[in-house]
């Protein structure tokens, strides 16, 4: 199935792991790896959003100097 791996085989390793762990561990765990990824995903937005405004920034500034170099022709 996932490469040799068989169902039961990941039943047995995930029952070893809470074994060993714990559930509570594993839902703090679980709940600091989907915290970790939200704030990732976040970074990634804002880092684009400022992308965009720097790159809209600069068409601006373009923009004007081409319309001030057609005034002065």
């Amino acid at each position: 199935m996932f490469g040799g791996i068989s169902i039961w085989q990941l039943v047995i390793v995930l029952a070893i792991i809470i074994l060993i762990f714990g559930t509570k561990k594993l839902k703090g765990l679980g709940s600091d790896l989907g915290s970790a990824v939200k704030g990732f995903k976040e970074a990634v937005d804002k880092d684009e959003k400022n992308e965009e405004e720097k790159t809209a920034q600069q068409h601006k500034v373009i923009d004007a100097d081409v319309k001030k170099d057609d005034k002065s022709a």
